[in-house]
């Protein structure tokens, strides 16, 4: 994600984000963390959390954590403002489970830096993601950045409430 266009805040903007993996066999302790903006996965923010800290507060270097979908939000419950970004990874374009997490950090966590969902996004996802929480967006190979821009105005009207809209259009009043 480094040095691509995002979507953030209902426009493109560069981001300058590095995500760290996981290479298969590598245990968390013994990643190398490159200079700049990290999202690291949750194995290493345990790993290496006192570091992680340090560079933060000590450099100023933004710290920014990426969950799986078989990641808890309740793992990082009680660290949530060391984060400036925290991502959900959508593995697959079907695979949902990163709505719940979005919704539970905003709502039941009270998140409020950003919130990106990467991985297979495509603009038939945008409109749905940005109504659970998410207010950046890194697409999926292939997909047109402009194009999902157009998703935030595909429905001009919600009726429930969600977390970008928490009082629904209709609500009713006390008798």
């Amino acid at each position: 994600m480094a040095n691509k266009q995002i979507i953030k805040e209902r426009r493109l903007q560069d981001d300058a984000w590095k995500v760290v993996n996981l290479v298969d066999g590598e245990a968390a302790i013994d990643v190398c963390l490159p200079v700049g903006p990290l999202l690291v996965p949750l194995a290493v923010w345990k790993a290496k959390k006192a570091c992680l800290i340090h560079r933060e507060y000590e450099h100023g270097t933004p710290l920014g954590i990426w969950l799986a979908p078989e990641d808890r939000v309740e793992d990082i419950a009680a660290d949530i403002d060391d984060f400036t970004v925290i991502a959900v990874h959508f593995p697959k374009f079907a695979d949902g489970r990163g709505y719940s997490t979005g919704r539970l950090l905003r709502e039941r966590y009270g998140y409020d830096g950003e919130l990106r969902a990467f991985g297979d996004i495509g603009r038939d996802q945008i409109f749905y993601l940005n109504r659970v929480g998410f207010d950046s967006f890194v697409l999926g190979e292939g997909r047109s950045a402009e194009d999902a821009l157009k998703a935030f105005d595909d429905f001009p009207e919600s009726y429930q409430a969600g977390a970008d809209q928490p009082i629904p259009l209709f609500r009713r009043r006390a008798a």
